[in-house]
């Protein structure tokens, strides 16, 4: 899969009191998964990789050079995965992303923990000791990512922020110099040991804000702007706009080079969980869409008792909106489906056919990378105002009515 470069700034705050992963609306979180480590309930769910064993308690690692790893891919814009932990007094943790973009340390003896940013993103935590359990709570929203430690009895607590500020595009086309790199949790959550003699993970919760939207947004890189956007610019992503729109009753869920594959691999990890009346993919733009693996996932949406929405994805610099538009076409007709014509917003003519470079960042990659590829299929603010308006214009029925939108 294409992965493109992540930046981001920091901001560091302490917390004294507990306070939950959530957002200002009228549904409670969404549980996504849920589970004490045992020999008899998650054998599937986790890959031990040789330094864990389940004991009565949950699941022992005690050795290092691997992680653990759920076996959940998860690409929600905004989540939180809560770990129940008891470490000894010389351990060292690791919580991190499969594509190790993120990574949390939590050191014991050092009373320390610290988000491996660079600089690192790091504060004392004093109360950490060997022997007790704590609640390791590691939180995106977004741009900004949010790790807490709380104490298993709620006496003590700390928490660490950074957030995510893109350069727009790369080398020639950077908008934002000062961009800081802040990873927002690749696909699988994975924990371990970096030193010490063991850590034992007696609980593991991933949950979702919200457990009722009005909207879901699926899709690659281009559904997932807070990657690459300058946090100056981040409300103006399509993205922002459309979930602003609709009052905040929608979450975005966007991987950055993924193709309809791995979109049928994590929807089916989030969406049976929230429920959303809309579920908008735009997907293609990587390749790999059939009209097989199209309508299955359309089929999969509606057996979730929501209603797709099939995008056509933007024009690009390659021309490969053309021909990948036309299967979307043809998807939508047979289906009867709605969807945003993106391609015609985000080109020359308004006919779906030569991008207007000025609606694109312009990622000018050197030769040794992508053989120089140049680039323009990353929305900027401009093309996301075009988007968002033939959204609007495309899709009445969606954005028709404030009453709709806290529902």
């Amino acid at each position: 899969m294409k992965q493109f470069p992540l930046f981001g700034c920091l901001l560091i705050t302490t917390l004294l009191t507990v306070a939950a992963c959530s957002e200002s609306n009228n549904s409670s979180p969404a549980v996504l998964f849920d589970g004490s480590p045992s020999s008899s309930n998650m054998i599937e769910d986790l890959s031990l990789n040789s330094v864990a064993e389940y004991v009565n308690d949950g699941l022992l690692v005690g050795e290092t050079g691997n992680l653990v790893r759920l076996n959940r891919f998860y690409a929600l814009g905004t989540r939180l995965v809560r770990y129940r932990i008891n470490p000894s007094k010389d351990a060292v943790c690791l919580f991190q992303s499969s594509e190790k973009d993120f990574t949390l340390k939590v050191d014991v003896p050092g009373k320390r923990m610290a988000i491996m940013t660079s600089p690192e993103t790091a504060m004392d935590v004093p109360f950490l000791e060997g022997g007790k359990d704590y609640d390791v709570e590691i939180i995106h929203e977004y741009q900004k990512a949010t790790v807490r430690i709380l104490d298993a009895t709620g006496s003590d607590s700390a928490q660490v922020s950074a957030v995510n500020d893109g350069p727009g595009g790369v080398r020639q086309g950077v908008v934002n110099a000062d961009s800081f790199t802040v990873g927002p949790g690749w696909d699988y959550y994975c924990f371990g040991l970096e030193s010490g003699s063991s850590m034992l993970v007696k609980r593991i919760t991933v949950e979702s804000p919200k457990s009722a939207v009005w909207m879901l947004i699926y899709g690659d890189s281009i559904t997932q702007p807070e990657c690459y956007y300058p946090t100056s610019l981040f409300p103006d992503a399509w993205t922002q706009l459309i979930i602003n729109r609709l009052g905040g009753n929608a979450i975005s869920s966007g991987r950055g080079g993924c193709t309809i594959n791995e979109v049928l691999n994590y929807i089916k990890n989030e969406l049976p969980y929230i429920k959303a009346k809309y579920v908008m993919v735009t997907i293609g733009t990587n390749g790999g869409n059939t009209e097989e693996k199209l309508t299955e996932l359309v089929n999969y949406i509606k057996e979730m008792g929501s209603i797709p929405i099939l995008n056509n994805i933007p024009s690009n610099e390659s021309g490969t909106q053309v021909s990948v538009n036309a299967l979307i076409e043809t998807v939508r007709q047979k289906h009867n489906l709605d969807g945003a014509r993106f391609d015609l917003a985000t080109s020359l003519a308004g006919d779906g056919k030569e991008v207007d470079k000025s609606m694109m960042f312009w990622e000018d990659y050197p030769p040794t990378q992508f053989n120089g590829w140049q680039v323009w299929h990353h929305p900027n603010e401009k093309g996301s105002k075009a988007m968002f308006e033939q959204a609007l214009k495309d899709l009445p029925e969606v954005f028709s009515g404030i009453s709709l939108r806290n529902k």
